[in-house]
């Protein structure tokens, strides 16, 4: 049901982005990087945030971490992530192949700054094995999300 929320939720308001299925599993920044030959970075992740009594989804580089301190300042309280269970009732997608396309529940989005070093990014499309290819602008434009900046630099490999 969840891909079937994304592919209707596009259908609306995005026909001609077209969901790349695939037959293996890309439910985890290293394996869609790996699956769609790009950096770890351009893959897209949404992680389902408790901001105080409010859950958010946020949408950042795939390589990229939370910075607790700007999530505060941003939010203005302690932000965690949420469980599984949560994460899937509220957004409908499974864990791994959660974004913020065609949502069982209506959640304010938001967008790391950390997306915009890239032309492209590959968020999940509702399953764990499926994506988009997508610019962030359109990405923000689409959710509605407000670009904020919560995320630290990634770490350069030695």
């Amino acid at each position: 049901m969840s891909l079937d929320s994304v592919k209707q939720f596009l259908s609306e308001y995005a026909a001609d982005i077209q969901i790349i299925e695939t037959t293996e599993s890309t439910a985890t920044v290293a394996l869609a990087a790996q699956v769609h030959q790009v950096e770890p970075g351009q893959i897209a992740k949404t992680l389902s945030l408790k901001a105080g009594d409010k859950v958010v989804l946020l949408v950042a580089r795939g390589d990229a971490r939370l910075d607790n301190k700007k999530l505060r300042n941003v939010f203005g309280t302690r932000v965690k992530m949420l469980d599984l269970a949560s994460t899937e009732a509220l957004t409908g997608h499974p864990v791994g192949g959660v974004c913020p396309f065609g949502l069982a529940t209506a959640l304010d989005i938001y967008c790391d700054l950390s997306l915009q070093d890239f032309d492209t990014v590959l968020p999940a499309a509702g399953s764990i094995n499926s994506a988009v290819r997508i610019t962030p602008q359109r990405l923000a434009e689409l959710t509605r999300a407000q670009w904020i900046d919560v995320t630290q630099a990634p770490q350069a490999s030695v």
